[in-house]
């Protein structure tokens, strides 16, 4: 019987011998850290193009890629602008980097070099690049720059780039490990670290960690693999620009008066005799006329001397449509020399006029020319603080279809942001009021997102509009509170309060239409004005002189502080 067995004892072990290899062998893959090395280029966004640095701006990888020149690194300017520092202006039709200080205007060029020798632009493919050190003497960053060889002996050149300066966790390798791709043993392995190396923890999680090597790669390691964590802490050296602002000392009481004429600066006296208050009279003196920087200009001294003589002070209005139908704002800003000599010019007429301010009121631009438009106000506001005059800029209500208007920037070097809490509904539109309560809070509101209230003006309109509706059309006249209350009168209109939109309500039906009117008056006027205590802003404006009568400066009126 022994010898019976023995074959069937013999068959099994093999059986469980061959069973067991092949758990262990499911074990052994299961289990068994990967030695597979990453492909570098592949994982930094790198194919074959040993000139590209791959980016990353605090730990996390960017699409966009750096450039390698020698030994020189480079970002991107448009990666620049929108991530790092918005200021860096490259002038793409004069081929020229602008930078604008507080108080004074950086030029550079493709010719332009460092002090290393390299030049600090540098363009391939249609696509402009700033050295990383002229990157850096602008702005409160932290750079770390590799660039040398890895496996094979292939360039793969990274850019760190950190804008967070708060304490972050320094890790110790406890043993022998390997960073990986990805938080699995069986990734593929980046680079291997012997005990002792340091590295920084940029996330921890239950069991693995995401770090950054001193040899400059991003990866995760075993949380049991790391020992010794200490808290680190840089200090930044970089001094902040200080954008000083010029404060009129009070509450701004600012009212526009449009003058298309130089007869017209001759109604001062008689429009300015029916106000309370107005500190600050914005005559429409300087219409842009054409994209090289030429303007119509109605200014004239004696109207400035009389406005000095009643306690006036002088913003001349600065636009681009009361004879800017050849304006092409796109085209008009984006020449570094055509904006040179614009702000030139306006001021000189500054300088002969003995102007107090400009009020900035381009309108109508398209996103393309957001950029350009921001870059005139920046150099016009050196120019400005240069001379110790007041720039104001007039804005529209906050929209997503206008934030190219860019109201932060415009908040920190413009001296008052003006919002025109008006036109909520304009001819060619919709029926309905030019500037309900809602309308013109929100519009603070959102504007205090951007900008302080001590820099923010709320203007107000001294207008309405009468609507008529026939059958699918509607058009619109506009007309000055003391028109309307005289077309109410003369057409028996019966108004309404609408307590939501904080105005009366009125309609009549004529001719075979329907005519509306939200009415603008000294109780709409007055809720409005309380928005502008209730948010502690700067003060108020009026469009515009002439438009009102006398008995809506008894609710317009900004006291004396």
């Amino acid at each position: 019987m022994k010898k019976k067995w023995t074959p069937v004892f013999v068959i099994a072990g093999i059986v469980l011998l061959l069973f067991g290899g092949a758990v262990g062998i499911q074990l052994v893959q299961r289990y068994m850290p990967s030695k597979n090395q990453a492909d570098i280029g592949e994982l930094l966004g790198i194919t074959d193009d040993a000139s590209q640095a791959a980016i990353y701006l605090n730990g996390e990888l960017q699409e966009e890629k750096g450039l390698v020149d020698g030994e020189q690194m480079y970002l991107p300017v448009t990666w620049v602008d929108e991530y790092v520092n918005e200021k860096f202006y490259w002038d793409d039709v004069e081929k020229m980097l602008v930078y604008t200080l507080p108080d004074s205007i950086v030029y550079a060029d493709k010719r332009t070099l460092g002090s290393n020798g390299q030049p600090l632009v540098v363009e391939k493919e249609g696509q402009i690049y700033l050295s990383v050190g002229l990157v850096s003497n602008y702005t409160n960053i932290r750079t770390e720059l590799y660039n040398g060889n890895y496996y094979d002996s292939v360039v793969y050149s990274r850019i760190y780039v950190d804008t967070d300066w708060s304490p972050w966790q320094q890790g110790t390798a406890s043993k022998n490990t390997a960073v990986r791709v990805d938080s699995d043993i069986k990734s593929d392995v980046i680079v291997n670290l012997s005990k002792g190396d340091t590295f920084r923890i940029e996330e921890q999680s239950t069991d693995w960690s995401r770090v950054r090597t001193e040899s400059g790669y991003m990866g995760y390691i075993q949380n049991k693999r790391i020992g010794q964590v200490e808290t680190k802490q840089e200090t930044s050296l970089f001094i902040e620009p200080e954008y000083t602002s010029i404060s009129l000392g009070k509450e701004v009481s600012l009212v526009w008066h449009q003058v298309t004429s130089m007869e017209a600066n001759s109604a001062l006296s008689t429009l300015m005799a029916n106000t309370q208050g107005v500190n600050v009279v914005a005559p429409t003196w300087f219409a842009l006329t054409d994209n090289d920087g030429g303007y119509v200009s109605y200014g004239n001294q004696n109207y400035v001397n009389l406005a000095h003589d009643m306690g006036l002070q002088v913003w001349a209005v600065v636009d681009n449509f009361n004879q800017g139908t050849n304006v092409d704002s796109a085209v008009l800003f984006a020449k570094t020399s055509v904006r040179k000599k614009l702000i030139a010019s306006l001021m000189e007429e500054v300088q002969n006029l003995g102007l107090d301010g400009l009020n900035l009121d381009i309108e109508g631009i398209k996103s393309s020319a957001g950029p350009q438009y921001v870059q005139f106000i920046r150099e016009l506001s050196v120019a400005c603080r240069k001379a110790g005059i007041i720039l104001s800029v007039d804005n529209y209500v906050p929209m997503p279809y206008n934030s190219f208007y860019n109201w932060a920037e415009q908040g920190r070097v413009v001296d008052y942001y003006i919002i025109m809490a008006y036109d909520e509904h304009y001819a060619g539109g919709e029926a309905g009021s030019v500037s309900s309560i809602s309308y013109v809070e929100n519009g603070i509101t959102d504007t205090l997102k951007y900008v302080p209230a001590s820099k923010t003006v709320c203007a107000l309109p001294f207008y309405t509009r009468v609507w008529t509706e026939s059958g699918n059309e509607t058009s619109s006249s506009a007309l000055g509170i003391q028109g309307a209350k005289q077309w109410i009168e003369d057409n028996h209109v019966e108004l309404y309060w609408q307590e939501e939109l904080g105005q009366y309500y009125g309609s009549i039906q004529k001719d075979d239409a329907v005519k509306e009117i939200w009415m603008e008056e000294e109780t709409s006027l007055g809720l409005k004005m309380n928005l502008i205590s209730k948010y502690q802003l700067a003060g108020a404006a009026f469009w515009k002189l002439g438009f009102e009568p006398a008995s809506v400066w008894d609710v317009c009126k900004i006291s004396d502080k």
